[in-house]
C-alpha cells in the first residue's frame, strides 16, 4: 500500500462540477470516517466557487483532503483522475450531490482495517444504499440480505440469484484499488452513464467479496439537471445506448465463470438495454423506434450468444417487441417499476 498519505485505508473521490451548492455535505460526510480515509475533490472544470470550498477543505484538512483540478471531461474523467491519484488499499467514488452515513462510513473503515491487519483483502466490498428523493418522505434502500452472505468472505459460487431491480450499483460499491487498475478500467470522456461500465468491467476480475448490511449510501434524487431525470435521459438516450453497446463489446459473457457470476452480468446487461428501449417507447417517435430496432439488431448479430443469455430475462422479451399494444405494456411496466424501486 501507498503510505505516501499516511497509509490511508478508503480513499473517496468526490468528482465535482460547479457543485458548489451541495459539494460541503458530501465531503463532510466522507470526512465522518477518520484519518484512515483520503477524500479527493476532483474539480473537473468547474466555474462556480468549488474550487474555492475545495482548497479550503484542503487547508483544513492537510492530511485527509487534496484537491485536484482537471480540465473539463465529465463524470468518467473525474472517476479516473481519482483513481489515478489515489493513495487508499480501496477505492470508493462519491458523487458531490450525495452523502455517506456518518457512522456506517466509520464501520466500514473498520471492518476494511480489521481484515488488512489480517493480511486479507477484499476485491469488492458491499453496502447498501438508499433513494433519497427530494419530494418523498419515504426512504428506499436497496439491500443484499436475500443474495449475499453477510460478515463473511465469500466469491460468486456463494451468491444467491439476483432479483429483477437488485444490482451492485456504482453507490453500493467499494473496489480495492489496485485491481480497478490492473483490470484495465477506461471510462470515456464526456459520456454519461459510464458508471454502469465502472461496476461492471472488474467483475470477472473480483475473486473476494464482503457484504456489510448498513445503509452507507445516500442517493439523492431530485435535480432537474440530473442525468437520471427521465426527460433528461431521454435527451441524451444516444450515449446511453453507446454505453450499453460498450459494455456489450467487453465480454463473452456466454464464456464467463463460475455460472453465478455469468449470470448476473446476463442480468446487468439486460438493464442496459431495458432501460433505453422503455425510454425510447415513451419518447414514440419514429426515430426512437428505429433505434430501437437498431440495438436489439446490432446485439443479435454481433453477440449471439450473449443475445440469447439476456433473451431469457423476462423484461427483454416484452421490451424487444414492436407493435402500439407492445409499447402500452413497456410504458406500464416502466411505470410500475418505476415506482417500486424510485430509480430516477
Amino acid at each position: 500500500m501507498d503510505n505516501r498519505n499516511g497509509g490511508k485505508i478508503l480513499t473517496v473521490a468526490i468528482p465535482c462540477y460547479n457543485s458548489e451548492s451541495y459539494m460541503g455535505h458530501a465531503i463532510e460526510s466522507a470526512l465522518a470516517g477518520g484519518e484512515k480515509v483520503e477524500v479527493l475533490i476532483v474539480d473537473d472544470g468547474s466555474k462556480d466557487r468549488t474550487a474555492e470550498i475545495g482548497k479550503g477543505y484542503e487547508k483544513d484538512y492537510p492530511h485527509q483532503v487534496r484537491y485536484i483540478y482537471k480540465e473539463n471531461g465529465g463524470h468518467g474523467d473525474a472517476v479516473m483522475c481519482g483513481l489515478k491519484n489515489a493513495t487508499g488499499l480501496y477505492y470508493k467514488v462519491l458523487d458531490s450531490d450525495d452523502w455517506l452515513d456518518a457512522e456506517g462510513i466509520v464501520e466500514v473503515v473498520e471492518a476494511l482495517s480489521d481484515a488488512a491487519l489480517f493480511e486479507e483483502y477484499y476485491d469488492m466490498f458491499i453496502c447498501n444504499y438508499v433513494y433519497e428523493k427530494a419530494d418523498e418522505k419515504r426512504k428506499v434502500v436497496m439491500d443484499y440480505v436475500d443474495v449475499l452472505p453477510e460478515e463473511q468472505v465469500f466469491d460468486w459460487r456463494e451468491a444467491e440469484q439476483f432479483k429483477i431491480g437488485q444490482y451492485i450499483l456504482m453507490h453500493s460499491v467499494i473496489y480495492r484499488t489496485e485491481l480497478l487498475r490492473e483490470c484495465g478500467l477506461h471510462l470515456p470522456k464526456h459520456t454519461f452513464y459510464v458508471d454502469n461500465i465502472y461496476v461492471y468491467h472488474p467483475l470477472p476480475y473480483v475473486k473476494k467479496m464482503y457484504y456489510k448490511n448498513i445503509d452507507l449510501y445516500h442517493y439523492f434524487i431530485g435535480r432537474e439537471d440530473q442525468s437520471v431525470n427521465e426527460q433528461v435521459m431521454i435527451k441524451r438516450i444516444d450515449q446511453q445506448l453507446f454505453v450499453t453497446n460498450m459494455m456489450s463489446d467487453m465480454y463473452d459473457v456466454y464464456k464467463i465463470e463460475p455460472p453465478a457470476l455469468r449470470d448476473y452480468m446476463a442480468k446487468y446487461l439486460t438493464i442496459m438495454y431495458t432501460v433505453p428501449s422503455a425510454l425510447l417507447v415513451k419518447d414514440g417517435s419514429d426515430e426512437s423506434h428505429e433505434k430501437k430496432e437498431k440495438l436489439w439488431d446490432a446485439f443479435q448479430n454481433n453477440h449471439p450468444e450473449d443475445y440469447a443469455l439476456v433473451r431469457k430475462n423476462f423484461p427483454t422479451k416484452l421490451v424487444e417487441k414492436d407493435g402500439w399494444m407492445w409499447d402500452y405494456l413497456i410504458e406500464i411496466g416502466y411505470f410500475i417499476t418505476q415506482k417500486i424501486y424510485h430509480f430516477n
